[in-house]
């Protein structure tokens, strides 16, 4: 993320209104990504009164439709995410800045002939309705996963105005088509959808284009033997596994889910209070990223400079020190953010509800959510701090007791009754957080040591 880590930094150091308000508003971006903006979009379109919102409208299909989108483009694109991003990182780390672009292009060559196969294997023999239908299913499904792989990128790029101006061009696309194609039912929803996401893919890609040019045009590198690691594929399908299970979990249920269109299923209620939960993140995702590409990723910096010069002891206590000390203010930061508007929209949360005329809502489920949610983003703050210290095993662990816990629990709490909907989730955090906390505690107390072990050998 060197890009966005230095234009924020420029912005910060100006140490005005404006260039704060700035580098709030292109964390924020940034660090919601497609999905959280997704959900915007999604929403918009809904409250566009494009149809009634009854399970059979043309909007609820297009709703469970798209919900049904991302959640596979994100589990089967997560196969390639981390992997990829690691692979960029290394080259761009190592200054061979000119493999990128030929590695992009190869990786979304592999990603739209996979996602192309399983999509329309999933188009002809698992969805029902049109063939139009199907075939805007299969083509959102294709381009989505190519978007969570262009957006990798979107933090490298130095320019953030355009980076602010593709995403509100890409999903002002969205909204707009949509709402001009309104007439054609679901179908037409769903082509204003792929026409927005397809913009957004092409808009991502001239970014990349312009930032790193190539000296070829395809390169499948990032797929050699000792560019993978094993355990950032199981990684990142663990955690997006984790976000969805619940999802899941209730879907199938026969009281909570309902059919909406062929095999599609949704359970309103709990989908709806999660979806606006999700809302929530913006703010505390902006400070998080703000603080992590600005002072922490500096503080990183200096602690493994320090032992690759080969700084002395009580240099490289004393970066530690400050590297500690850094990710401790920072975590603080976040938990403040997140908690302040966490508290508001609990104290809100009927006025919240009654204000968007959702009635399929539970005030007590939205609230369990909202604390839920808020307990994720801390999940996240530690993942990355994994990363960025290397710790791939921790974060293994971390988002396999997620994806393990949110799916037992929910199913338990789903036994259990209305009362307890959405205590599963929650619970699920609060376990995933426990444990991020101890491995990170013990990570963080045998910092040199592991430094120093991963250190190649010079004879």
């Amino acid at each position: 993320m060197a890009g966005i880590g230095f234009e924020l930094r420029r912005l910060m150091q100006k140490d005005t209104l404006g260039a704060q308000l700035q580098a709030f508003v292109f964390s924020a971006v940034i660090g919601s990504g497609p999905w959280i903006l997704s959900i915007v979009a999604i929403m918009a379109i809904g409250m566009l009164n494009l149809g009634r919102e009854t399970p059979g409208s043309p909007v609820s299909a297009f709703q469970i439709s798209v919900t049904y989108l991302m959640a596979f483009s994100l589990i089967f694109s997560s196969l390639l995410q981390l992997v990829f991003t690691r692979f960029v990182a290394d080259r761009l780390y190592e200054k061979r800045d000119r493999v990128v672009l030929p590695n992009v292009m190869g990786a979304l060559l592999v990603t739209f002939v996979v996602a192309g196969l399983i999509g329309s294997v999933a188009a002809v023999w698992w969805l029902q309705g049109s063939l139009l239908y199907r075939l805007a299913m299969l083509a959102g499904f294709v381009i989505l996963c190519g978007i969570w792989i262009a957006v990798i990128f979107a933090s490298a790029v130095k320019a953030y105005r355009r980076i602010l101006v593709v995403f509100a061009v890409g999903y002002g696309v969205t909204v707009g088509a949509a709402y001009l194609l309104r007439g054609h039912g679901v179908e037409g929803l769903l082509l204003g959808l792929v026409i927005g996401q397809a913009t957004l893919l092409f808009a991502l890609l001239t970014l990349v284009v312009r930032e790193y040019p190539g000296d070829h045009l395809v390169s499948f590198e990032f797929m050699q033997r000792d560019s993978i690691y094993p355990s950032l594929i199981w990684t990142a399908l663990f955690y997006n596994l984790g976000v969805w299970i619940d999802k899941f979990v209730f879907w199938a249920d026969p009281v909570t889910g309902v059919n909406i269109l062929g095999p599609l299923r949704a359970a309103p209620g709990y989908d709806l209070s999660m979806f606006l939960s999700y809302l929530s993140l913006i703010p505390g995702m902006a400070v998080f990223l703000i603080r992590m590409e600005t002072d922490f990723s500096e503080k990183c910096e200096r602690f493994y400079g320090s032992i690759q010069q080969g700084g002395t002891l009580a240099q490289i206590q004393a970066a530690r020190h400050e590297l500690v000390e850094s990710l401790g203010q920072g975590m603080l930061m976040v938990l403040k953010v997140q908690g302040a508007v966490t508290l508001v929209l609990l104290l809100a949360s009927e006025d919240i509800l009654a204000w968007l005329g959702v009635s399929t809502v539970d005030p007590l489920m939205f609230r369990i959510h909202l604390l839920g949610v808020g307990g994720q983003l801390l999940v996240l703050s530690m993942l990355n701090v994994f990363y960025y210290l290397d710790h791939r095993r921790a974060s293994l662990a971390v988002c396999l007791v997620f994806m393990l816990s949110n799916g037992l629990l929910s199913w338990l709490t789903l036994q259990w009754g209305p009362s307890y909907y959405g205590g599963g989730y929650a619970l699920s955090i609060l376990l995933t957080c426990a444990t991020g906390a101890a491995l990170l505690f013990r990570k963080l107390a045998s910092l040199e040591y592991d430094t120093f072990m991963l250190q190649p050998v010079h004879a």
